[in-house]
Parts: C-alpha cells; structure tokens; sequence
C-alpha cells in the first residue's frame, strides 16, 4: 500500500474518533446512555479493524493470524460490555 492509501485510511480513523468525541460532547451519553454506548462500541470495533487490517498489515497475513486477532478483540469487547454494565 502506498502513502495515499495509508493517508485515506488516517482520515477515516480520524474522523470516526471525531464522531465518537461528539457524541460524548453532545451529552448523549447522559440522555441515552445505550444509545451512546452502542455507537461508540461500533465505532471502536470499525476503527480496531482498519487498524488490524490496514497498519498490521493482517489483511495479507494468513486466515489463522486474523482469527486469533478476531478472537482477541470479541474478548476485549465483551470485557469493556461486561464493565460497562456493572457501571449502571
């Protein structure tokens, strides 16, 4: 991948780390905490994946190597839930 690539996939990240900093400026996570949590959550596991994908370079790695990165963030992600949860 060349920089342009590389550039392109900064700005998405960026702007998905924007659009979860509005949303907890914009006082969603006091109205509709669920609400604000699940977009965050989406938002968190996008970014995850296009960083895996793209700056590990595991989009040219072997399946195995993917699944083992899958599985660890399913275990992060139920832990942060799992977290979350006991907060409420």
């Amino acid at each position: 991948m060349d920089w342009k690539g590389y550039t392109a996939i900064y700005v998405v990240l960026f702007t998905f780390a924007t659009a979860q900093a509005v949303v907890e400026f914009a006082g969603l996570v006091d109205s509709a905490y669920w609400a604000a949590f699940a977009l965050i959550m989406v938002l968190s596991v996008v970014k995850a994946v296009g960083v895996a994908a793209y700056y590990q370079h595991l989009r040219w790695e072997p399946r195995a190597v993917t699944y083992l990165v899958l599985g660890g963030t399913v275990a992060a992600l139920a832990l942060t839930g799992a977290a979350a949860y006991s907060i409420l």
